[in-house]
């Protein structure tokens, strides 16, 4: 008799305890993805930049309207909790410090793509949408490009939006700020 083999699917809460009695280290960054634990590859000069750049031209912009994350968990289920480069949050009083925030807490995802476009397009905006994330964005670094994801629907989103430097675009939640896609791109 011949049985089939089961993945092992992790919780975020046995993810975390794998963290803190050191199967997980901190110097290789991971990811909870459906349950899976991911490993990122390293974040290279490029990435990093287009981060900074984002984050400096996005937090003045927005002020007061919304908190915004770098780097830093969002849980979106029991099995997933990735780490965007950005994240536009509720803002909060406590900034989060009593839990992380979760998808009701989210305007808009910002994903940053060096190397990454596969994963962040087709994993994670996968899990987002399944998450009901409302809004994602992918800097695609290679292509140039700023690809939008609105309108959640089972793993998928309804629209999809690419734009170049030059364009202009709007947060759904902020209809009223313009943001210059050439800021975020490095134009």
């Amino acid at each position: 008799m011949q049985t089939e083999a089961t993945k092992k699917l992790f919780s975020v809460d046995e993810y975390y305890r794998m963290a803190e009695v050191g199967i997980l280290s901190e110097e290789i960054r991971t990811e909870l993805i459906k349950g899976e634990i991911l490993e990122m590859s390293a974040m290279g000069t490029r990435h990093r930049a287009a981060v900074n750049r984002a984050s400096h031209f996005l937090i003045p912009l927005f002020g007061e309207k919304a908190q915004v994350s770098v780097q830093l968990p969002v849980r979106l289920d029991e099995f997933s909790e990735p780490q965007p480069d950005i994240c536009f949050l509720r803002p909060r009083r406590d900034f989060y410090e009593s839990r992380h925030p979760g998808p009701s807490d989210v305007f808009m995802i910002l994903e940053i793509s060096d190397t990454s476009l596969h994963y962040d397009r087709d994993v994670k905006l996968e899990a987002y949408a399944g998450a009901r994330i409302r809004e994602v964005w992918i800097e695609d670094l290679v292509s140039q490009t700023l690809m939008i994801f609105r309108d959640p629907s089972q793993q998928t989103y309804k629209t999809s939006l690419t734009l170049r430097a030059g364009e202009v675009v709007s947060l759904l939640a902020f209809p009223e700020i313009a943001v210059q896609v050439s800021k975020l791109l490095g134009g």
